[in-house]
């Protein structure tokens, strides 16, 4: 078991330590009374609900020193949750003065919150209670480490500097412990050496805390999903989608395949159809279905593989990619990457193909940014794509997705989208109500007619958009109560 080892021997005689503790992986979001933080021995005592006082340095003892009226009272530490034995060791080290709130049971003294009271003593600029709490917040939201030997040289020491950012990022790093992915942990440390270093150019340290500041700011997840409810996926996407009932299979099918095997498939989706169609909807709905952070990447107004992959630190003005943006502003490693217009991805007019740039994205196997210089997690990256012709996309990366084709409404589709989706919300949205401005079935056969040519329902939309407002223009100047359109009146207006 990989833990801290302090010594609870308060004898003259030095002695190797020994741990008192054992720890206990857990995956849950806050800590409760049966799901605590940590566990102390109250063998002594019954601690009070809210009890003061101090890790012991892990050089002497696991234990927690409890500040009574009647002196200091050292209690063993029984239990640990794995994902806080960093911390804790953090605040001892620190001798961060703490309140615990717990209840006695038959198990010992349950922690179920820490807040801190005062410094204690403590050196630490970003030692306060916020930053306690946010670290707390951070763990309880990662995932608990596995059971394996701890790297004894990882002792990050933050005391020597000055910046509080630095300062709060080699807290975190020391705090996180284990719940960071190895190689970003090992990645982490080498730029914080940067960072610290008077022996390289200002420029590179600059560049050294922007990249881990946001590094340090995604919750890197594992690539594990809870199951989703099928029932609720299909009423997602029936209020996001008419029909399409091939197209509503073929995603649910996707979501079991993810229930059963608690993955995200191999492949993503490629949704190929004419515009106006309702692909990218689609795709915000299965984000939707996956309860991720979505981003988007519009392959139209990409032209250098570089405003994907960031540029490298020799610049001064280098900063990350669009993709490593991405994974910053969702807070997360998984999240839905939302790929328009995949087929413009090879109109490149830079140094090289954009295109080539997203298969190693599309991978799963890591992506490197030229700017944070490290191999990106991808596993829990989910990405859908979009594309209204199939022969304009490379072999290579069609190979990486799976195909869905999305065809276009017929007209009697067309016709249940405009009088029961596109005409009610235009309403809506213009505060008129719908006995103010109605549709005879020959206007709505008129208003089909005239847009069977066009692929989509962009075109039904600004249709429904300009017979709404003449109505309401009908209603405000010549005050009516009502306005009902009938064909002639419909091909007056749209021709």
């Amino acid at each position: 078991m990989p833990v801290f080892d302090f010594s609870n021997d308060t004898t003259g005689k030095q002695e190797e330590a020994v741990c008192t503790y054992t720890t206990f992986s857990s995956n849950e979001d806050h800590a409760t009374i049966k799901c605590p933080i940590l566990i102390l021995s109250n063998k002594r005592k019954d601690w009070a609900h809210h009890s003061c006082g101090f890790f012991s340095n892990q050089d002497k003892q696991t234990a927690f020193e409890f500040e009574e009226e009647d002196g200091t009272i050292i209690s063993d530490i029984l239990r640990i949750d794995a994902r806080f034995v960093s911390l804790i060791k953090w605040l001892g080290e620190n001798h961060i003065h703490v309140r615990l709130s717990g209840e006695n049971t038959s198990e010992g003294y349950c922690v179920y919150k820490i807040r801190e009271i005062a410094f204690g003593g403590g050196t630490k600029l970003s030692a306060e209670d916020g930053f306690l709490q946010f670290m707390i917040e951070r763990l309880f939201q990662s995932d608990a480490p596995e059971d394996k030997p701890s790297d004894e040289n990882q002792d990050e020491m933050g005391d020597d500097m000055k910046l509080t950012s630095i300062q709060s990022i080699t807290d975190f790093m020391t705090c996180a412990g284990r719940t960071l992915p190895d190689n970003i942990r090992l990645w982490a440390r080498r730029n914080l050496a940067v960072a610290r270093s008077h022996e390289v150019s200002q420029e590179e340290r600059r560049h050294a805390q922007r990249a881990l500041s946001i590094m340090m700011n995604i919750q890197w997840k594992s690539d594990y999903f809870k199951a989703i409810d099928p029932d609720e996926a299909r009423k997602i996407l029936d209020e996001e989608l008419y029909g399409m009932e091939r197209v509503k299979q073929r995603i649910i099918e996707t979501i079991i395949q993810i229930n059963r095997t608690h993955t995200l498939p191999a492949y993503g989706l490629l949704l190929v159809g004419p515009a106006g169609t309702g692909k990218s909807q689609i795709a915000y709905a299965v984000a939707r279905i996956l309860k991720l952070p979505w981003t988007t990447l519009d392959m139209s107004s990409i032209n250098d593989p570089e405003q994907l992959t960031g540029s490298s630190r020799i610049y001064a003005n280098a900063k990350p990619g669009i993709i490593m943006d991405a994974f910053s502003m969702a807070g997360e490693s998984n999240l839905v990457f939302i790929i328009n217009e995949l087929d413009k991805a090879n109109s490149g007019k830079g140094n090289g193909n954009p295109a080539d740039v997203l298969l190693t994205l599309l991978d799963n196997l890591g992506f490197t940014d030229n700017y944070m210089e490290c191999m990106i997690p991808t596993v829990g990256v989910y990405p859908i794509a979009t594309a209204n012709e199939k022969d304009q996309i490379s072999a290579p990366l069609m190979s990486r997705f799976a195909v869905i084709d999305i065809p276009d409404y017929t007209p009697e589709e067309k016709k249940a989208i405009f009088s029961r989706f596109a005409l009610p919300k235009i309403l809506k949205r213009m505060g008129l109500k719908e006995d103010e401005c109605i549709m005879t079935d020959e206007a709505l056969d008129t208003v089909i007619e005239l847009y069977s040519e066009t692929t989509g329902i962009r075109d039904l939309e600004q249709a429904a958009e300009h017979i709404a407002a003449n109505a309401l223009y009908q209603i405000e100047v010549h005050h009516v109560s009502s306005v009902t359109f009938d064909g002639k009146m419909v091909r007056e207006l749209l021709l």
